[in-house]
């Protein structure tokens, strides 16, 4: 008997796990890391993150996150806060045939991106960071790992 290794994770919804460093090119591109392409897809959707930075979605995770966002009642103003933030800076973006995305002005500026950029595999998004802002957010949670660990433990999430 043969077995075969399933994910637990819908056909349409990819995994994305790893860092990896690029670099902005002097025309605002970067190259999408090769083990995260075929998961985002030829279009994506980038949007201001949380953290100070990008998020990056494919085509049908956005459609899940965009749709879960309109449940929430308008009648609540950090829902309206929350959904211009993430909606009103979200561009759809082209991955052109070398694999590369053009990052929109006003998320470069929000981010803080400079030359040497991280991207980041977190589950159903790519975050894309300034490398030096990553430094700095990764080394302060590293620290705190142990405590974070055993705060979700104690709500049954670990």
């Amino acid at each position: 008997m043969r077995l075969r290794a399933r994910s637990i994770l819908p056909k349409n919804l990819a995994m994305f796990i790893g860092e990896y460093e690029h670099t902005l090119d002097e025309k605002s591109r970067v190259s999408l890391p090769r083990q995260f392409r075929t998961g985002l897809g030829r279009k994506v959707v980038m949007t201001r993150g949380l953290d100070n930075c990008l998020f990056v979605y494919s085509r049908s995770s956005w459609e899940k996150v965009a749709a879960k966002l309109q449940e929430l009642s308008f009648a609540q103003a950090d829902t309206r806060g929350f959904n211009r933030f993430i909606l009103s800076g979200a561009a759809e973006v082209e991955v052109d045939s070398a694999g590369r995305v053009l990052i929109p002005e006003h998320q470069r500026a929000f981010a803080g991106l400079s030359k040497t950029l991280i991207f980041a595999g977190v589950s159903d998004r790519v975050e894309v960071w300034d490398a030096k802002r990553w430094n700095e957010y990764k080394a302060a949670i590293e620290k705190k790992a142990d405590a974070l660990a055993e705060k979700l433990g104690e709500v049954g999430a670990l």
